[in-house]
């Protein structure tokens, strides 16, 4: 029988580092504290030049794909090299006849770094491009694969659910962030989704520290990508109930996306400017500053028009585990960690005058304050703490390396 090989995993993402994906470079980290090898592999180097201070304490070796579509010549030149590591490239030629040119030669290359550097699995984040080349390369080059199902891959109108299905379906594994994702999926896939499991990303609570939030001042956060999911404009015209009822407060708007300038344009429009303050994308440690010394952060998410949804938003979980009282709404995964009246409190989607109301009642109520603060740490300490969460992950991983072995005849 085979000596059971040391497992080295191969991540394959559309984009790293991207700032707005903290909970990769998270689960990375504490892989890597775990004494997992790991290997980085990127379709695309990052263009917006913003960074965590998180990503220098990465060790694994970050490769960026080929990036463009190859001309003819030089795309069969690719294939005709790579067979000689790949044997059975030529047999798979069908199947890359039914992909994009671009994410076929990024999964040959892919395919060939597997073989050089002896990677044994493969584990993309996103059902779409990410998981579309990670597939095709673990088959080129005989390892199994898995990948993180967030909301956008699951939800947007631009799914293809027969791509998704069979994405699914040939998956050694396939993890979900949310039980409602992974309801979901169950449902409209039922034959493909044996293997699915729900594992919460985590966060490293040692780089959260607690801070009880009875004396704060009346300030507000809310951090994220300016796009509609997020739902700020509805946070603004809330900040306009509360401005007409003469009430003092302040909300730091911390995020870059493409809708702030109609965002900027509300805020002009409703006359907020010396209530609300832009801030733009900041570092990590600025994001922890503005949340912990705010009496409640808003995450105000909604359903987007093309069906793009949070699936369980990584501020939220950051929120809750410095102190800082949450008001959201029940899109996706939310209630699954934030019970109304208990973890943090819970409005209509699209509700201006709730989600005002609820905001003032935080920053007026010190002590309901720091009872939900407690209770919303004791919960992200229950069941999101990241070291837990990415030991689920690695047994995972540990169980396909069984399964693969046991299916080659030297294993017999």
């Amino acid at each position: 029988m085979n000596p059971i090989v040391e497992p080295r995993v191969g991540y394959v993402v559309k984009v790293y580092p991207r700032y707005s994906e903290t909970f990769i470079v998270n689960e990375i980290l504490a892989h890597e504290r775990a004494g997992l090898r790991l290997d980085i592999f990127s379709l695309y180097a990052p263009s917006d030049g913003l960074f965590h201070e998180s990503l220098s304490r990465v060790q694994a070796r970050v490769t960026y794909l080929p990036d463009e579509s190859p001309k003819v010549i030089a795309f069969w030149d690719t294939l005709g090299k790579a067979s000689d590591l790949l044997p059975d490239l030529w047999e798979a030629l069908p199947e890359m006849l039914c992909e994009n040119a671009q994410h076929v030669h990024q999964a040959v290359a892919l395919a060939c770094a597997v073989r050089a550097r002896s990677i044994t699995h493969l584990h993309a984040h996103f059902g779409t491009s990410a998981t579309t080349v990670a597939r095709l390369a673990a088959r080129l080059a005989h390892v199994p694969y898995s990948f993180t199902a967030h909301a956008k891959d699951i939800f947007h109108e631009s799914v293809q659910p027969d791509d998704l299905d069979r994405k699914l379906r040939d998956a050694a594994f396939t993890v979900t962030v949310s039980r409602y994702n992974e309801h979901f999926l169950r449902e409209e896939y039922p034959a493909s989704t044996s293997n699915l499991a729900c594992i919460y990303n985590g966060l490293d609570l040692s780089e959260f520290p607690f801070q009880e939030p009875a004396q704060r001042p009346a300030r507000l956060v809310a951090v994220g990508r300016l796009v509609e999911k997020k739902g700020f404009t509805y946070l603004i015209d809330a900040c306009k109930v509360l401005a007409e009822s003469g009430y003092a407060f302040h909300l730091d708007l911390i995020g870059g996306g493409e809708e702030e300038i109609a965002l900027r344009a509300q805020v002009a429009r409703l006359r907020l400017e010396p209530y609300i303050t832009f801030h733009g994308a900041r570092p990590q440690s600025d994001v922890k500053r503005y949340v912990q010394g705010a009496s409640a952060i808003a995450i105000p998410c909604v359903v987007g028009e093309d069906g793009n949804r949070e699936g369980l938003p990584t501020v939220l979980l950051e929120a809750m585990a410095l102190g800082t009282p949450c008001v959201a709404t029940a899109v996706t995964g939310i209630p699954e960690v934030l019970v109304h009246e208990q973890t943090g409190l819970m409005v209509e989607q699209r509700d201006p005058q709730a989600l005002a109301d609820a905001l003032r009642r935080l920053m007026t109520e010190g002590d309901f304050r720091t009872h939900l603060a407690r209770a919303a740490r004791q919960a992200i300490e229950e069941r999101f703490e990241i070291n837990r969460n990415t030991a689920q992950m690695r047994h995972l991983f540990a169980g396909a390396a069984v399964r693969e072995q046991a299916l080659t005849p030297e294993a017999v």
